[in-house]
């Protein structure tokens, strides 16, 4: 497994490290979650304000949106973990694609 730490030959020492690398991992989790949720609450106040213009209101959305999917695949999918470099290569190339495929159209249908 590439992700784990070599064995200190003592069980206690490395129980210790994996609850030490769980709580901190769990303690990152919540976080995130807590600040997805107000990223929501955020969206929605923006929605429901009607100080705000479309112009201004879908554009932020779409950057909260943004930001949670961030969030989702760094923390909740595990992507800053060593070992997903692979993964995250074909994620990004799709995301490249998807860009380049999004603007193409854009500037054919506009132009």
């Amino acid at each position: 497994m590439a992700n784990q730490q070599p064995s200190s030959g003592n069980p206690r020492v490395d129980i210790e490290y994996r609850r030490k690398k769980s709580a901190e991992e769990m303690r990152y989790q919540i976080v995130t979650f807590a600040l997805m949720i107000f990223l929501t609450l955020v969206a929605f106040v923006a929605v429901g304000y009607e100080g705000f213009s479309g112009w201004f209101t879908v554009p932020f959305i779409l950057l909260l949106a943004v930001i949670q999917v961030i969030f989702q695949l760094y923390y909740f999918m595990h992507m800053s973990h060593k070992g997903h470099e692979a993964p995250a290569l074909f994620l990004y190339s799709g995301v490249v694609v998807g860009a380049v495929t999004i603007l193409a159209f854009t500037t054919i249908i506009w132009w």
